[in-house]
Parts: structure tokens; C-alpha cells; sequence
């Protein structure tokens, strides 16, 4: 008999979807984009209008005849990839190479996995959206086009491996332009002062303010310490007293972006660790009894609207748990940006009845934390203002030779609205000011010059830097995570505690790219031609004129750096130093492992250098000595993974393993657990011995206690009801864990 089946990217997705649809459906998952643009060419014709050529995934194309065979046999097909642009592309993909028939394939859109969501979208199937797929395709092949056709000029100038996307670098390009900044900035001094006055109540401070009639400025330590002189001089007294009552608004319900900025913010969550840990909320979690529910709606998106149904269930929630008093009269509406997608929800928990607290034992540390965040900002943003009685205090001082302004003042919460539930880290404390009356005559207890130097803007954050992207309408809600994960892969960023810092490498790259394409990786360009794209999806405009308006120019530009490219990497390479052995100029060079020197007389002369104090973001320190020479051994990331290299590299070349300071577990081996990378580039542990011993582990094992093996190496194992468990790695009984190794 036939029935129907349903299409998901993940398995996870469809475990979910399966315990709601039950008999009569079949479920599966194809594991994201089956066809795509080929991995070793560029594969989009450019002289038959930008037609580009799909292929099917490597290593997808079991998953693809799996999927026809169940089509075939299914009456109906509902293809329930994510409602975005990505998953409307994965959608038509699957239906082309399925056999589309518009009677039989559907479309249905799950901005949530709940029972209901997914009963109204299968009563309400739709037809794929082909210009959301032309707007994703016209992105796919623009990238592709910078990607492939800047990147391999880049290797021939600098060095291979590099890569140059049409986002990315404008990020790039943002934190370098900010660094520069910093190291031209030079600090200028400047100085306060405070008073502590009392009244006939306790002591409170003023700053100084004004000076005669003008706003107090003071550039040097002597100026400084004249006022001071003549301000315990003066006489104070309390001229003006106001006090207002002010309210602070709840915050909108979080969107992609700032979901992102408060996670990096709050919790230290990368962007991409943020999204992962979303995508798993949104997806489904088995909770008890319950089996898999999906606990966060869809977490791309860059509109605030909220569902009525969900508001209203949130304000059932807010009047039974805090009052009347912490509910507005109305549902509090947030305004979208110009550009958000309309069809699109804020980020919101499935059912607010499922608070945190209920969900401790089914969630993991990380999907707890940000499943938190989630529901409070979304209870939060339809409760009542926060409160505050602010009282602001005008002090005039005269002294013989001059009269002084200065200013103090206090707040105090009066009504803790809406941070009752959601009260950020950046929320000021509390600073109430003492009853002062008008006309009172205060006593200076002391006065206090401050200094204090101007500051350049700071380092990007991932919460800033995506704020700032957000801003000049760079990029949208997918995007985010994957342009902050390849910029800091590629080495042109480093991480420095919560600050973006580029390296050497980032900023000769961004040099290049800035005044080679200054039409490509302008802000105001990439701004414009996400805005092309999104009228691409409005239907205003064709995908091809798009590509067609980017590439002549770009086209003329390549050319260009191509002819000059020979000069580009000559001028790179000058340097003041002179070779010992041949006495030639000594010119620098790149590899994977850094910049180093390298004799211009090559292949005559071979002589290397290594710079002292160079930026490698790949090399740690470690206390293990090299076998070879004695010095010391590093960690260095290479083609198949981290592995230890001796840092007196040129000169010597000796390598191994990356041991994690563990001992293979098996009586008699004596091997060590080292760190290694499997082709499809995920790392695993396995003992040094191997092919001789074959024990291996995907997850970092650490020292454990087995109840039949005794003491031993266990690994972690995730149960989707129990959490986290620990097995032993030699017989997979449940065991102990008794101290996590120290990773090198």
C-alpha cells in the first residue's frame, strides 16, 4: 500500500517528525544538499548565461537512491526541508532529481516541530518557491565566481591555500581597518574631578561639569591640581533638585544576529557553537515521556514578529506566575528591519510551559544555557517596563576666584517589570542619592582629581562584528557564523580571550583584495548586492542580470591582477636581510607554517630562516623535548591535522603524533593515545601502536574506573535521556570518570 513520505536534512529532524506523523508515513533525511556545484572546478558556465553545473554530492548518492526508491513507492511526497533559502534550493534539488510531478510533490514549511505546526503545513502543502531558488542560486555561483577565480591568484601571490570570499573578506576587511585604527591612535590625557558632599544626610558624589560658563576640560596634571585647590575653597550648595521617573522598554524577542551577540556576550558561545546548539533546540530533544520535541522555533531569521497564539500564551503565563501588574494592557509589537523575511517568526520557545527549570535533566550544559537565554528574552519582551526613580542634583561651588558646576546623580528600581525574568549582565547597579532639598548648603568632604587617557575603539568582537555587519546590511542570518568560522580557520584572524585580532597573513591578504577589487569588497557594494539578492526572491529582478552587472567589472579587475600579480609578490617579498651563505637579498615567503625567509639565489642556494616573533596561531608550546636534537617540540596544524614538530624547523624536521598524555589501556601495549585526522578531516583518538593495536575513539578519552576492567580509558557516550554517560573503551560497560586528561 502506498503512503507518504516525508523529506528532512537531518536525522535528527526526522526522528522528531517521526514519533508525530506515525502510521502511514515514512520519514528521511538527506543529510543537507544532495546536489551542488562540483568541489575541483568551478562548474558554472559563464558564457551560457551563468548556467551552473550540479552534481551530486560525493558520498551522497546512496543517500539519493535511497530517497528514489521510497518516492517511487509513495503516493505523495512532502519535501519538509528549513523554510529558508537553503532549504527551499535542497527541496527543489531532491524534487528535479526525484522525478517532479507537482501532484505529487509538496512543499510544506515548519517554522517550528510541533504537532500543530506540522498538521497545518501538511493541510496547507505549497509549491516549491523557484525564486527563492534562483536568489540562493545566484549567491551560490556569485561566491563561486570569487571564490575560485581570486583564491587561485592569491596562491600564486602569496601562498596556496588561501581564499577569498565576497563576504568574508569584507568582514576581513572591517577588523583590519579597525586594527589599523588602533596602532595610528595616539592617547590624549585628560583629567576629573569628583567631590564627596554631605548635606544633612549621608555623603554622596558630584563630578565637576563646568568651570565659569563653559563645560569643564582639563588636559594636565597642574591644571588639575589648581582647580582642586580653589574647589576646597568653595562654598556648595544645591541649586536645583529633579527627580523623574523613568522607564526602560523590554528588549525585542532575539532574531539570528542578536541571538548570536547576547550568547558571545553572556555565555562565551561562538557564533557557529551558538547556531549548532540552536539547531539542535529547534530540531527536537528527546524529552522524557515524551520522546523528541521540538523546543525552539527556527533560528535563521531576521524578523521580531511573533505568533499571536504564542503571545498570548506567553501573557497566560506572565498574569499566573507575576501578576496583573507585570502584564501591559496590550501585547507589546517589535518593529522588523526593512530587509527581514516577513514570513519568518522570532526566535521563540515551542511552548512557553516549558521552562528551563523543567527541562534540566533532559538538556545538555550547552542547550540548557542557551534554551534559557531563548525563553526568558521571549517572556520578557511581553511584560511590563522596568521602572526607575532617578533623581539628578545641580551644585554650584563658588570660591573667591571662580564659580564651579557640578552635577550628581542617583537611581533607584521602583518596578522591576520585565527584569524580573530577564536581567542582563551590563545592568547597572544601583545608585541612590541621600534627600537633598533645594537651597541646602553642602560640605565638601574631599576632592579628587582622576586621569584618565582617550582610547581607541576596541578590538571586533564575534557579538560586535556581527552587530556591525548587521548594520551595513552585509550578509543575513545564515551567513553569520560561517564568515567569523573561516576567517579565523584560514589564519587571518586570531582570537585573542573575546577579541578578533588579525594576523600578518590576514592583513597582506586584505591589502591585496581592498585595492585590487575595491568595487568587490566594498561595504557599501556587498551591502547592495545583498539587497539585489533579496529582489531577486521578490521576483524584481533576474538572477542573471545580477551575475551579469558583477562580473564585467569584476571580470576587468581579475585581468589586471593577473597581469600585475608577478610585481605584487616580488614587492611582498623585499626584505632588508641579506643571505650568509650566498649574499643575496633574502626575501620573504609563506607557508602553512607561517612567514619565513628564504634566499632569493634559490635553487643555487637553499638557505632558510625562520622569523623571530612571527604570528602562527597553529604553534603550542609543549614540555616534550625532540628526539633528534633536544629542542623544543610544538604543535603544528598541517593537511591531515594537528601532529608535534620540532620548532627548530627548517633545520630540523623531526615529527609524531600528538600525544594527549594518556597510556594505552590494553595489558601489554604500551602504546600511547595520540590525537589524529581521518580523511574527512574529523578528529579521533587512537593508541600509537596501530595497525598493531586498533583501539580507537571519536570522543577525547580521559582515566576512568571500569567495574570490570578496572582502572582504564572511558570516552563520553550522550544519551538522549540520561545526558551525558561514560563507557569504558575497552569492554563499553558504564563506568566512572575520574579526571579529565590536560589537552596539549
Amino acid at each position: 500500500m502506498a503512503g507518504k513520505l516525508v523529506i528532512v536534512e537531518s536525522p535528527t529532524k526526522a526522528k522528531t517528525l517521526g514519533k508525530y506523523l506515525g502510521k502511514g508515513f515514512v520519514v528521511k533525511a538527506s543529510m543537507g544538499h544532495l546536489i551542488d556545484l562540483p568541489t575541483k572546478e568551478l562548474g558554472v558556465d559563464i558564457d551560457k548565461g551563468f548556467a551552473p553545473q550540479y552534481t551530486v554530492v560525493k558520498g551522497r548518492e546512496k543517500i539519493l537512491k535511497e530517497l528514489a526508491s521510497a518516492a517511487a513507492k509513495a503516493d505523495r511526497v512532502f519535501l519538509a526541508s528549513d523554510p529558508d533559502r537553503e532549504g527551499e534550493a535542497i527541496a527543489y534539488h531532491i524534487a528535479n532529481r526525484l522525478g517532479w510531478d507537482s501532484k505529487k510533490f509538496h512543499r510544506i514549511l515548519l517554522y517550528e516541530i510541533t504537532r500543530e505546526a506540522l498538521t497545518r503545513a501538511l493541510e496547507e502543502p505549497q509549491e516549491i518557491d523557484l525564486a527563492k531558488v534562483e536568489a540562493q542560486q545566484a549567491r551560490r555561483i556569485l561566491d563561486r565566481l570569487v571564490g575560485y577565480l581570486v583564491s587561485p591568484v592569491l596562491w600564486k601571490t602569496v601562498r596556496r591555500g588561501l581564499s577569498a570570499g565576497r563576504v568574508q573578506s569584507v568582514a576581513l576587511r572591517l577588523i583590519c581597518e579597525r586594527e589599523k585604527e588602533i596602532v595610528a591612535f595616539v592617547p590624549r590625557e585628560y583629567w576629573t574631578i569628583e567631590a564627596l558632599l554631605k548635606g544633612k544626610r549621608k555623603p554622596f558624589g558630584a563630578k565637576l561639569v563646568t568651570v565659569g560658563e563653559k563645560s569643564v576640560e582639563i588636559g594636565s596634571e597642574e591644571q588639575a591640581g589648581e582647580i582642586v585647590e580653589d574647589l576646597k575653597k568653595a562654598a556648595y550648595r544645591a541649586d536645583a533638585v529633579e527627580r523623574r521617573e523613568k522607564k526602560r522598554n523590554p528588549p525585542p524577542p532575539f532574531i539570528t544576529s542578536t541571538l548570536q551577540q547576547e550568547a558571545s556576550k553572556r555565555l562565551a558561545f561562538s557564533a557557529s557553537r551558538t547556531m549548532v546548539v540552536a539547531q539542535q533546540l529547534y530540531e527536537g530533544i528527546e524529552i522524557s515521556d515524551e520522546g523528541p520535541v521540538g523546543l525552539i522555533t527556527y533560528m535563521r531569521t531576521d524578523a521580531v514578529r511573533l505568533n499571536e497564539d504564542a503571545v498570548q500564551q506567553a501573557r497566560k503565563y506572565i498574569e499566573g506566575k507575576f501578576g496583573k501588574v507585570f502584564l501591559p494592557a496590550e501585547p507589546n509589537v517589535y518593529r522588523s528591519r526593512k530587509t527581514a523575511q516577513g514570513a519568518h517568526e522570532a526566535i521563540r520557545p515551542t511552548d512557553v510551559k516549558r521552562t528551563p527549570e523543567t527541562l534540566k535533566g533532559n538538556l545538555s550544559k550547552d542547550q540548557l544555557k542557551l534554551y534559557q537565554l531563548i525563553w526568558t528574552r521571549f517572556v520578557a519582551c511581553q511584560m511590563t517596563p522596568a521602572v526607575y526613580d532617578t533623581v539628578s542634583v545641580k551644585i554650584t561651588g563658588r570660591s573667591p576666584q571662580e564659580t564651579y558646576g557640578l552635577k550628581a546623580t542617583g537611581f533607584a528600581l521602583k518596578f522591576p517589570g520585565f527584569l524580573a525574568v530577564y536581567r542582563g549582565d551590563e545592568e547597572e547597579q544601583e545608585e541612590p542619592l541621600p534627600e537633598v532639598a533645594e537651597g541646602e548648603g553642602l560640605k565638601a568632604l574631599q576632592i579628587e582629581p582622576k586621569q584618565h587617557f582617550t582610547e581607541p575603539s576596541p578590538r571586533y568582537t564575534e557579538a560586535s562584528l556581527i552587530k556591525e555587519l548587521e548594520s551595513r546590511g552585509i550578509g543575513r542570518p545564515s551567513t553569520y557564523a560561517p564568515i567569523l568560522s573561516v576567517i579565523q580557520k584560514r589564519d587571518y584572524v586570531s582570537k585573542e580571550k573575546a577579541s578578533l585580532r588579525p594576523m600578518e597573513l590576514g592583513m597582506v591578504v586584505n591589502d591585496l583584495l581592498v585595492s585590487r577589487f575595491p568595487d568587490t569588497f566594498d561595504y557599501g557594494f556587498t551591502a547592495e548586492m545583498e539587497e539585489k539578492l533579496d529582489k531577486v526572491e521578490e521576483r524584481e529582478m533576474g538572477w542573471q542580470k545580477v551575475l551579469l552587472d558583477f562580473y564585467l567589472p569584476f571580470k576587468l579587475r581579475l585581468a589586471e591582477f593577473e597581469k600585475e600579480r608577478q610585481a605584487i609578490r616580488m614587492d611582498l617579498a623585499k626584505t632588508d636581510e641579506i643571505c650568509e651563505l650566498c649574499g643575496k637579498p633574502m626575501a620573504a615567503r609563506w607557508s602553512r607554517y607561517g612567514k619565513f625567509l628564504a634566499c632569493s639565489g634559490y635553487p643555487k642556494c637553499k638557505n632558510l630562516k625562520s622569523l623571530g616573533g612571527k604570528e602562527e596561531p597553529a604553534l603550542e608550546r609543549t614540555d616534550e623535548k625532540c628526539p633528534t636534537c633536544g629542542g623544543e617540540m610544538v604543535v603544528r596544524k598541517g593537511r591531515f591535522g594537528r601532529f608535534l614538530a620540532c620548532s627548530n624547523y627548517p633545520k630540523c624536521k623531526t615529527t609524531k603524533s600528538l600525544g594527549i598524555g594518556l597510556k594505552c589501556p590494553r595489558p601489554g601495549c604500551g602504546g600511547d593515545f595520540v590525537e589524529r585526522t581521518a580523511k574527512s578531516r574529523r578528529t579521533f583518538f587512537s593508541c600509537s601502536n596501530y595497525p598493531k593495536c586498533k583501539l580507537v575513539s571519536w570522543e577525547r578519552p580521559v582515566r576512568g574506573r571500569c567495574s570490570r576492567c578496572g582502572e582504564t580509558l572511558v570516552k563520553s557516550q550522550r544519551k538522549e535521556t540520561s545526558g551525558t554517560s561514560w563507557i569504558c573503551l575497552i569492554c563499553g560497560e558504564s563506568a566512572d570518570q575520574l579526571e579529565v586528561s590536560q589537552t596539549i
